[in-house]
């Protein structure tokens, strides 16, 4: 559509000089906008069909059953709007679904907690490590929880990591695609409202993977304040554009001007260079370890697993609980899971670090490489392993403490090699309960890891260790034959022999 470039010059110019020098400052931090992801998103939207009314815009979304919502992370104007979409669609009396991106999925027991008032708001924004792994104003988002949950909507994260690293863009999108395609058909009858970054509502990005995976819905693509439509559009006659119709099935609103929104993003930037240093927090190298494992296991995080749900072993990672010292370990332990607190904080005392898989959790006070591998390969045996049912009697359950400790131990040897290999005479210092379960799984992961070195077992069959069915009676013990008679075939009886269990 053509507007008056002259009646748009007038209108932009001053506006334009002012955000020149925003532009300068946000350029010298922020080098993104090179990448070809972002270039597909700028150069999507040049021009727009028609001007729309507020009635016709709302006759749109009231026909749609996915709505896709531009977000500007750091401009609050996006997270208002939003806010009042699932209002107004609430208000005329079909049910509302609100996805996020800010929340990761992994963290959706958190949210579940959150909207039934079993936690407040800030111990939500501390769980969901909101300023550390998403950076942008809490207020604002927290308004929109706030709104979206007084008008009956349910609210679930979309995302997952890593967020920051660019190569990984595309494999978040087909998560988030895969987790909408999973609530549509949860709830057939609710309009689904998703707030995503608006570099993923490239026609080929986001919207292309949900309209495959959702073929007879309706998907309607909002974008926010899109800079060169503001700029086409302040050309028209009407004093306000409210809204511009780009094709068939996307649409643009304008609820802030480009600098409005790019200023935001200069004080959210100002913001990040002003943190304080010094606060803990250890998930990102968690996260990391883990990541790696994974890739080292030739595990794909993104697939999905097992049926209609739709299992991401990237929805499972581990929250991760920090504590920059004893008092603040003892309160958080206290609090969050006090049956288990003492065994715990001792563990972290002397580790800094302790994988809880009963609650997917690992607890931590400090990054000690080799524990902290080994914690995180302990959560990548579980999260191979899936849910499996609780194995009964004390051999079983011995069986399977000590191969849990033998994969945890080898995933720390793979993760950081200087680490000492342990020692077959050790075992034998200590014979009962915890620590033989311990002494024990470090010997044979010691072994395992010997033997991959020397080419006796593969990569392939290491992995297969992972992914072990031991609900069955007998089965964690015969697993744990097999492998120790794999790697040193004189060993297992005398193992058994000292092992009292």
């Amino acid at each position: 559509m053509s507007s008056n470039p002259l009646l748009r010059f007038r209108r932009s110019a001053a506006q334009l000089h002012a955000l020149a020098e925003v532009e300068r400052t946000i350029r010298a931090t922020d080098t993104t906008g090179r990448r070809q992801y972002l270039r597909d998103f700028s150069h999507a939207f040049r021009d727009y069909r028609r001007v729309l009314r507020p009635y016709a815009v709302d006759v749109q979304l009231s026909n749609a059953d996915i709505i896709l919502v531009g977000d500007y992370h750091a401009l609050p104007a996006s997270q208002q709007y939003t806010a009042s979409l699932v209002e107004k669609l609430a208000a005329a009396g079909r049910p509302v679904i609100l996805g996020v991106e800010a929340v990761v999925a992994r963290d959706q027991h958190i949210l579940d907690e959150w909207q039934t008032d079993e936690i407040d708001a800030d111990e939500l924004r501390s769980r969901i490590r909101f300023e550390s792994d998403w950076g942008y104003d809490w207020q604002p988002f927290r308004e929109l929880l706030v709104r979206a949950r007084a008008a009956g909507a349910q609210v679930y994260g979309l995302d997952c990591l890593p967020r920051q690293d660019m190569r990984s863009i595309r494999a978040r999108d087909r998560h988030a695609a895969a987790k909408i395609a999973e609530l549509r058909r949860a709830n057939p009858g609710a309009v689904l409202v998703v707030l995503f970054g608006e570099s993923h509502l490239a026609p080929t990005h986001l919207p292309q993977l949900v309209r495959n995976l959702c073929e007879f819905d309706r998907v309607l693509t909002v974008l926010q304040n899109i800079d060169s439509l503001y700029w086409l559009s302040a050309g028209e006659p009407e004093d306000l554009v409210e809204a511009v119709e780009i094709s068939d099935d996307v649409l643009c609103v304008f609820s802030a001007t480009p600098l409005e929104k790019y200023e935001h993003y200069r004080l959210c930037i100002d913001r990040w260079k002003q943190q304080r240093a010094g606060r803990v927090d250890l998930a990102p190298s968690f996260y990391n370890l883990i990541a790696s494992l994974f890739q080292f296991l030739n595990v794909n995080l993104y697939l999905a697993r097992g049926g209609r749900t739709r299992s991401f072993l990237v929805d499972e990672l581990p929250e991760v609980w920090c504590a920059a010292n004893e008092e603040q370990l003892e309160r958080l332990l206290a609090r969050r899971m006090s049956s288990q607190a003492v065994a715990v904080c001792s563990a972290v005392a002397a580790q800094g670090s302790h994988f809880v898989p009963e609650r997917n959790v690992i607890v931590a006070s400090e990054f000690r490489m080799p524990w902290a591998a080994e914690q995180a390969a302990r959560f990548v045996y579980h999260a191979c392993r899936g849910p499996q049912p609780r194995v009964q009697g004390r051999e079983d359950e011995f069986y399977v403490g000590v191969l849990d400790r033998a994969l945890g131990f080898l995933g720390s040897k793979i993760l950081c090699p200087s680490r000492t290999l342990f020692p077959e005479s050790v075992v034998f210092e200590s014979r009962l309960g915890h620590e033989a379960v311990c002494m024990l799984g470090h010997a044979l992961g010691s072994d395992l890891y010997s033997a991959y070195l020397r080419g006796d077992i593969g990569k392939r069959w290491l992995r297969s260790l992972f992914f072990k069915d031991l609900s069955k009676p007998g089965s964690a013990r015969a697993v744990y034959e097999r492998a120790a008679t794999k790697v040193s075939p004189q060993m297992p009886r005398t193992r058994l022999a000292h092992a009292e269990w």
